[in-house]
């Protein structure tokens, strides 16, 4: 018998918050993201992340992305890259801000890593490296799984999230299940996943999470969900439990829930029409 997800996971991500709480007492995000021509995918993950609960975002993006999403919402905090592609010369930003963050908010300090970046040679290699020198809890998603997919020893064993579709899922670990049976995906993501020692959620029509021990499913949504950028509302939402600092299995379930059933909501209000910061707007009526 599967094992399905449902709003009693809620109860264990969102407990009484203590009247003496304090800034980054519930997380740091940083989400790191964006070019040219994919500028929303930051801002969309870190709006998600805001409205999961998180107290704060810092965006990390290619100059023309970050000051976009600067002028999209006063909430967001967007820090420019110095090229137009994350490449090697970024990297002593990105771990400085990576310091930064876990100095003032310890181990509840994430970071959303991936959507829109691109795949250029120089980018994929500047992400693993990134990878390999910091310890921060990740979410990778996205350009960062086509990252990784190129250096499978640099994420083995690193308990991150990984959040891929049916074809990135094919990318990473070089399994086509795109014309499968729902049990027979699941037992792949499962074998996946424990080879990895991470966290798969596989992106569809019902979403698979697995650890590589315990397999459940998600079967909220709504197909008005292939809009763009539901993929980093996702990950963003991952990514904010991660920093508040819910168990990475925990984290990628809720996350699930909380995006199928906003997309759900949504979708009923606007049907086709429905955008992903729609969905966004309905996090806070899933979580009450």
């Amino acid at each position: 018998m599967l094992n399905k997800i449902n709003k009693d996971i809620l109860k264990q991500v969102y407990l009484p918050r203590p009247s003496e709480s304090h800034k980054y007492d519930f997380g740091l995000l940083l989400v790191v993201g964006g070019g040219d021509f994919y500028t929303g995918s930051p801002a969309l993950a870190a709006m998600a992340a805001f409205r999961a609960g998180v107290d704060m975002t810092h965006i990390l993006a290619p100059k023309r992305a970050a000051d976009i999403i600067a002028g999209f919402s006063p909430n967001l905090a967007a820090y420019p890259f110095k090229g137009k592609i994350f490449g090697n010369d970024d990297l002593p930003t990105l771990l400085a801000f990576t310091e930064s963050a876990q100095s003032v908010a310890g181990e509840k300090t994430a970071v959303v890593l991936g959507g829109g970046m691109g795949r250029s040679s120089e980018t994929k290699k500047a992400i693993l490296a990134y990878l390999q020198q910091t310890k921060i809890k990740a979410v990778i998603d996205a350009d960062g799984i086509h990252a990784v997919s190129e250096n499978l020893d640099a994420i083995r064993g690193r308990n991150f999230i990984f959040t891929p579709h049916s074809y990135e899922f094919l990318t990473l670990t070089g399994r086509d299940i795109r014309e499968a049976k729902l049990e027979e995906k699941i037992i792949v993501v499962q074998e996946e996943a424990k080879k990895f020692g991470g966290i798969i959620i596989l992106k569809g029509a019902t979403d698979i999470i697995s650890n590589g021990f315990e397999t459940v499913i998600d079967q909220g949504g709504s197909p008005f969900m292939t809009v763009g950028g539901t993929g980093d509302t996702l990950a963003g939402i991952a990514g904010s439990l991660l920093a508040q600092g819910c168990d990475p299995f925990l984290a990628a379930q809720a996350a699930s829930f909380i995006n199928g059933k906003a997309g759900e909501l949504a979708a009923t209000k606007f049907g086709p029409a429905m955008l992903a910061t729609d969905l966004i707007e309905e996090i806070a009526n899933v979580i009450k």
